[in-house]
Formats: C-alpha cells, structure tokens, sequence
C-alpha cells in the first residue's frame, strides 16, 4: 500500500495538501493544490506550511486562494488496505519444523527466526 505524501518540510509529519513550486525565471514561488504526482523539484507541503509560506525579498508568492484538500483514497489504496488488513488478522502457525515436539502438548512452545521461547523450570 502506498502511503500519503507527507510535508516536505523537516520533522513535520502531516500529510501533504498543496503543491509548492518555483518559477526562477519569474521570481515566484506557487503554492496549489496537491499534484496528483510527486515531481521532482516541486514540494510537497501540508495546509499550515502552504498557508504561511514566506518568499526571498523581491519574490512573489502566488497562492491558491481555496480550500486545500487531501486527496481522495483510490481504489487501489482501499484494495492494498483491505488485503493489509486481511493479512494481519490471519493467525500466525509454526511451522512443523519449528515445532518442539520432545516437550508434551502443553508445554511446545513455538520458534521464530532465531529466538526460541524457552518453558520455565520448577
């Protein structure tokens, strides 16, 4: 599943709303909607940092004057979900394998990778 876009903005955690991107040759900076891709050289910004972003002295700041939006999930978003979903709720069963039969049934424990569950002694 592909996770949203986050703030560009160091540390920020939000999600992404607007779209920042500089025109050097006009001196202007412009603050939209979020774009549908992430392209390089543009950034990505969440709704406080799009709404209080500041420019060089001599740059203009051309700003979206709506609402920013989140984007909508895709379907492919709520697919990749549901089977995230599905898989975790699946039980986990050792292997044969990894199954310590020596002990009796109430005392197996079970062995994943590299760490064993060992029974406490009396």
């Amino acid at each position: 599943m592909r996770s949203p876009r986050r703030c560009s903005r160091n540390g920020c955690p939000r999600q992404a709303v607007a779209t920042l991107t500089y025109v050097y040759n006009e001196s202007t900076a412009v603050v939209g909607p979020l774009a549908a891709f992430a392209e390089p050289h543009t950034y990505d910004l969440c709704e406080q940092h799009a709404r209080s972003l500041t420019a060089p002295r001599g740059w203009e700041v051309v700003r979206h004057e709506g609402e920013f939006e989140p984007p909508p999930p895709t379907t492919d978003d709520l697919v990749a979900l549901a089977e995230a979903v599905r898989e975790a709720a699946r039980p986990i069963q050792p292997r044969q394998d990894e199954v310590d039969i020596d002990l009796p049934p109430g005392q197996q424990t079970g062995r994943r990778g590299h760490l064993r569950v060992i029974p406490p002694t009396h």
